[in-house]
């Protein structure tokens, strides 16, 4: 008998005077799976960035290789992004915290678990991380994916532009412009054009305003997470030739999470887009192997 294909659902969860949306996967019944829940970073909302459907090339979806191991995955958009509302404001770091919280509400009560596993992404990290701080008994195991510091390049090379994210909430990014995150510090060979055309132009149509907040809050309020705080198991995993991300400027928040449960991963074939670079296999398994975990 030939497996179904994970399917796709819609939730919307109220929030104040904010609509979020979140996109789930699951293979088959979801009631009684665990519940993986997938944090976006500052530029690109949930489906777009975790399950990306490439014609001719397969497994590039992290929510559809995590499904059909078993899980039921929930990708949200945080205000201001996709599919949810787009405030009129800058957005920052400690709302989209709150908005993770009420998603993570909203799925706790829909599927009755106490606990979700987490894994965040890039600016992710820095929301993902405070909510993780404020609300630990609500996760079970947290994945630190692709995390910056103050001195990370990247960040180092964005401070020239300050003043225009500054300037108005939001800024187009035009389709050529969405690709330039595959490239920086990571060569040629580990991306797949295809791939780079699917992701801008997927991107270009849902992000037709990007929010500048969480460039703001990454170039002028770095640290805005304390390791000391995050009680629960993380597992910290980059690329190999990330530019945001990279071992000298982690290892010291790596060092200072409080429990011993804990893994610093390194995965060759990628960068700062490593879930959709030619590592991304050994990505998913090893974000598999630390959800797994007994």
């Amino acid at each position: 008998m030939e497996e179904q294909p994970p399917q796709g659902t819609q939730h919307r969860v109220a929030r104040d005077d904010l609509r979020l949306f979140v996109w789930e996967k699951c293979q088959g019944d979801p009631q009684g799976r665990p519940v993986v829940v997938l944090a976006h970073g500052s530029a690109t909302a949930g489906r777009e960035s975790f399950d990306l459907q490439v014609p001719g090339h397969p497994g590039y979806s992290l929510m559809d290789f995590l499904a059909r191991r078993g899980y039921d995955v929930f990708a949200p958009d945080m205000r201001g992004f996709g599919r949810s509302t787009k405030p009129e404001d800058h957005l920052r770091t400690e709302q989209a915290a709150a908005d993770l919280d009420a998603v993570v509400d909203h799925i706790r009560q829909l599927r009755g678990v106490a606990q979700v596993q987490l894994l965040a992404w890039s600016w992710g990290t820095q929301y993902g991380g405070q909510f993780v701080m404020a609300h630990p008994q609500k996760v079970k195991r947290y994945i630190s994916y692709a995390q910056m510091h103050a001195a990370s390049p990247d960040l180092v090379s964005r401070r020239p532009r300050l003043a225009t994210f500054q300037r108005a909430p939001y800024i187009r990014i035009s389709e050529p412009g969405w690709k330039l995150r595959f490239h920086s510090l990571t060569p040629d060979e580990v991306n797949e054009p295809a791939v780079i055309d699917a992701f801008a132009h997927t991107a270009a149509q849902v992000e037709t305003r990007s929010p500048t907040g969480p460039q703001v809050d990454l170039l002028t309020r770095l640290p805005l997470v304390d390791p000391t705080q995050i009680t629960v198991p993380v597992m910290m995993i980059h690329g190999q030739y990330d530019d945001v991300a990279d071992l000298d400027g982690l290892l010291p928040f790596f060092q200072a999470l409080p429990n011993p449960d804990k893994q610093y991963v390194v995965v060759p074939g990628g960068g700062h887009m490593l879930h959709l670079q030619k590592g991304h296999a050994r990505f998913q398994q090893a974000v598999a192997a630390w959800f797994a975990a007994p």
